[in-house]
């Protein structure tokens, strides 16, 4: 009951993504950390590279958060990896690398990257 109840919210929040541009609708959530700072988060226009994304319109989703853009296929190889089983050698092996304290620690150096990059450039 609980993954048809996902199922059916995640086609419903795709479908106001795609129907619904977040620039024209006010009553879509903010970016707290903008409204208060001013500054950029690694999450800022998130919101709108989605949309862009289901309009299949990937240039202005990169201009838009490209961080995000580049890391749907690295979240796809996650969710393969959570739903093969059992994983083979090969599998265990790729699973560390690229999910293992050495993967998250370069991919918190490369969000942090982003966040200051998009602030200073």
């Amino acid at each position: 009951m609980k993954w048809t109840a996902g199922a059916l919210l995640l086609v419903l929040l795709g479908w106001v993504y795609k129907s619904y541009n977040p620039l024209d609708y006010a009553w879509f959530p903010k970016c707290p950390f903008r409204t208060l700072t001013g500054l950029l988060c690694p999450g800022c226009g998130a919101q709108r590279a989605v949309h862009d994304l289901l309009n299949l319109d990937i240039l202005s989703a990169l201009k838009e958060n490209a961080l995000l853009v580049l890391a749907f296929p690295y979240l796809l190889v996650a969710l393969v990896f959570k739903l093969a089983s059992p994983l083979s050698g090969s599998m265990l092996k790729w699973r560390k690398m690229l999910f293992g304290a050495g993967a998250i620690k370069f991919i918190l150096v490369l969000v942090m990257a982003f966040w200051i990059g998009r602030n200073v450039l």
